[in-house]
């Protein structure tokens, strides 16, 4: 089977699913496909996946008494050909209204090097060479230059001819705002069109009475002299786009503002002549920008605050919103700081790719950044943080910031601390009420969540683990003072709820990720327990809190680990029933099967994955390993020999099989090595997720194991290598999946680096002997650090990383 170099470049069949994100955190996105070509356009607060409007930009080169046009894109992928396009007219009547009829470039090979993305295009036909880059701003440490709603294209045209070409480079986009989106509400009579601008044109609809319609799309360019046409021929069947196309190729640059009377034009162009010397290249830089400051989205019950001010009916409305007055001014400040922007986001980008980690690490880590320009991500009006889990096709899949998913994501902690934090304020004072309840899904747009469900035990542990991870990297005393009295709460309504007698472990059922309850103890869960009280523990100590009890707690909970829930190869869930079940809710079948086994979906002797996701969570969070060191590793070795396959052909998958299939390689969340394997095994078992891959995999490199560990992060990176899904988009339950940002952890895995802005000590423990390098962000700067010709070295590119000791130890 043919494979491509990891982190290299997507020719062929490798480039047929590329969708790779532009766009600002919680500001939507505009995606570049493996040609060049703009899919997936999202810009109006939800994700638009299926959403491929007709945009593009061409070039018409003079040839003799005629011209040669293409469209600046690579060969269309196969499948687009026949996919049923919601505003198509189905898979067999010919995708009308699409460009794929458009004459286009022979060949095309893509790269990404985040946060941009590459494309070559080359014909033997034609006498010039395009590059496009694509990129949107993305700055470690300054979220707000990073949520902006825009996007940049920079083609580079480049005479691979001996003689001087001459030709027009030019920009089209219909008015795809023109159509209002399903979950709009009908209004009458909306206003739309096209308006030319200087250097461009902008796309927009609009209605007085209703907000949410309002949207807007701006095409510009920085180019000198462009003619810009914004009066696209009217007329029926295909007349605008044949038009268009007919002016494009005979070279033609026609001028015109908009229609003042009749039907709005379908859409605007902007053209812009040229001469190429030979060898000589010149680029054409295209900025994009959109406005959508309302969205109709609201998400949850209870009123609006907690003193009822509000009538309930408030709706959720971006960042950028209440930081421009209009997409005017909008698209003057991306003018204006383009150079600045691109200049910072480049030298993050170098800072980021300046490394000796194997190909596929750096992959898996820089693929799923995209994760935070794509709809997954919201950024509301006060500058919170709220997520989905992940992008179905026209909604976000499932809300609100979920705890427990969430919990394996590293990379927004370290790139974007304030951002992270927010999520912990909206956690531990909007979700949590007087008894300490967390809800584990926060309300849209966020506010005072009256209880819904619940709690989730993994989630809420987990929080109070993030709590202690955040407060290291803000070295921020004050803020985990806010914190601390309801952290406390937190931490002890789950003793109250789930460890009554205060044991060391979870007795009672406890809801988590895999959305069921377990009953009885388990190692999932009870070592996430473990690192929260370890968590409670330092962090009250360092406030001078009374935490003797959190202590001795802790203590009985690691023997819990350690001595009753290993069974001298890995950690088990041992089950406990009481007969609580609520039978009547279940078919006769089904109560059978509990009557003689206990309640369903639970693991009990199995090996699972997550097994110990909390000695995992403890080490990136700045709370060390906290179980026995043998049997740590003796459980992830476990793990790796039962649960990771070769080839899944053999493998029964009743679950959803879309995320690992046939003769793909995978980590399995679970197998029952030593039988007992419950007649229905807890709901997802059979699957694998990446997300756990890689908590799986950089616990694996942390302990030692790194060649065990690269082996499930290539498996991964191979299912997603462009030939059968997104190489951006890793899903779970929906496309672009939180979970999978537990990657960035494999930078932490393999220097062994952990910064505590209190102390101002960077340690540094790689996995490898010899030198190495790799990407550090911090609260205030970031950089490059490792070790080089046998001594650590701390690089600053950005800001300042105040460092008062090294603590170094070198791999044994």
């Amino acid at each position: 089977m043919r494979h491509r170099e990891f982190n290299g470049s997507y020719e062929d069949g490798f480039a047929q699913h590329i969708a790779y994100p532009l766009g600002g955190i919680g500001a939507g996105m505009v995606c570049l496909d493996g040609g060049g070509a703009l899919t997936k356009v999202s810009v109006r607060n939800r994700p638009e996946l299926l959403h491929e409007p007709l945009i593009f930009a061409a070039i018409s080169l003079k040839a003799g008494d005629g011209a040669i046009a293409r469209v600046l894109e690579g060969p269309t992928p196969a499948w687009k050909l026949t996919y049923p396009w919601p505003d198509g007219a189905g898979t067999g009547r010919g995708q009308g209204g699409k460009s794929f009829g458009l004459p286009r470039f022979a060949q095309s090979r893509f790269a990404a090097r985040f946060p941009f993305a590459q494309v070559d295009l080359t014909d033997p036909d034609l006498p010039v060479a395009c590059t496009l880059t694509g990129w949107s701003p993305f700055i470690p440490g300054d979220e707000d230059s990073s949520s902006l709603p825009v996007g940049a294209l920079e083609y580079e045209l480049t005479n691979t001819s001996a003689s001087r070409t001459e030709g027009v480079f030019s920009y089209h986009a219909r008015n795809f705002l023109a159509a209002a989106p399903s979950w709009t509400p009908p209004v009458p009579a909306p206003v739309e069109g096209v308006r030319a601008t200087d250097g461009g044109f902008v796309l927009f609809r609009d209605a007085p009475d209703d907000s949410t319609v309002h949207a807007a799309f701006s095409v510009q360019t920085d180019a000198p002299g462009p003619k810009v046409n914004a009066r696209w021929f009217r007329g029926g069947w295909w007349d605008p786009v044949t038009d268009l196309w007919r002016t494009i190729a005979a070279g033609e640059s026609p001028q015109g503002e908009t229609f003042e009377a009749g039907p709005p034009s379908a859409g605007g162009s902007i053209y812009v002549p040229f001469a190429l010397e030979p060898g000589e290249s010149r680029r054409f830089s295209v900025r994009l920008s959109w406005f959508a400051p309302d969205s109709g989205l609201r998400r949850g019950g209870g009123p609006f605050d907690a003193d009822g001010r509000t009538d309930g009916t408030e709706t959720f409305r971006p960042w950028y919103a209440g930081r421009f007055l209009s997409h005017g001014d909008l698209d003057t400040y991306w003018r204006e700081n383009y150079a600045a922007l691109r200049a910072r986001t480049q030298d993050f980008s170098d800072a980021l790719h300046d490394t000796t980690l194997p190909a596929e690490v750096m992959e898996a880590v820089t693929a799923n950044l995209t994760i935070l320009k794509s709809p997954t991500t919201m950024r509301g009006i006060d500058g919170r943080l709220w997520l989905w889990e992940g992008c179905a096709d026209n909604e976000g899949s499932f809300e609100g910031s979920c705890t427990h998913v969430f919990n394996y994501a590293q990379s927004v902690a370290h790139l974007f601390p304030r951002l992270e934090r927010s999520l912990r304020e909206t956690e531990f004072f909007d979700n949590q009420d007087q008894t300490g309840h967390q809800n584990f899904r926060a309300q849209l747009p966020i506010r005072v969540n009256p209880r819904r469900a619940q709690a989730a035990a993994d989630g809420q542990l987990g929080g109070i683990v993030k709590v202690h991870r955040d407060w290291r990297i803000c070295g921020d005393d004050a803020w985990l003072r806010r914190l601390w009295p309801q952290v406390r709460s937190s931490l002890d309504y789950c003793i109250r709820t789930w460890d009554p007698a205060s044991e060391g472990w979870l007795t009672e059922p406890h809801h988590n990720t895999y959305d069921i309850e377990f009953w009885g103890p388990d190692g999932m869960a009870g070592s996430i327990y473990l690192a929260a009280l370890k968590a409670a523990v330092d962090m009250g100590k360092a406030l001078g809190e009374p935490v003797e009890d959190f202590a001795a707690l802790a203590s009985r909970a690691k023997d819990a680990m350690d001595l009753r829930l290993f069974n001298g190869a890995y950690y088990i869930q041992k089950i406990r029933w009481d007969g609580r079940a609520h039978k009547s809710a279940h078919s006769p079948e089904t109560r059978a099967v509990i009557e003689r086994e206990g309640p369903k979906y639970q693991y009990g002797e199995g090996c699972l994955s997550d097994g110990i996701v909390g000695e995992w969570f403890a080490r990136v969070s700045g709370l060390g390993p906290l179980l026995d060191p043998v049997h740590t590793r003796s459980h992830l070795t476990a793990v790796h020999e039962h649960n990771f396959h070769q080839s899944l052909r053999a493998h029964a998958n009743p679950q959803r099989p879309a995320y690992a299939n046939g003769d793909e390689a995978a980590l399995l969340l679970c197998s029952w090595p030593r039988d007992g394997a419950p007649s229905f095994p807890f709901v997802y078992s059979d699957e694998a997720w990446t997300g756990i891959e890689y908590q799986v995999a950089s616990h694996l490199i942390m302990c030692g194991d790194v060649e065990k560990g690269l082996e499930i992060v290539r498996a991964a990176r191979k299912r997603y290598d462009g030939t059968v899904r997104n190489p951006f988009s890793e899903f779970e339950w929906g496309h672009w999946y939180g979970r999978a940002m537990s990657s960035y952890a494999l930078l932490q895995a393999f220097t062994g680096q952990d910064y505590n802005a209190r102390t101002k000590v960077l340690t540094l423990a790689p996995a490898v002997k010899g030198d190495i390098s790799a990407f550090l962000a911090t609260e205030r700067g970031y950089g490059v650090v490792g070790v080089r010709d046998g001594a650590p070295f701390v690089d600053v590119r950005g800001g300042t990383i105040e460092v008062s000791r090294i603590d170094y130890r070198p791999a044994s």
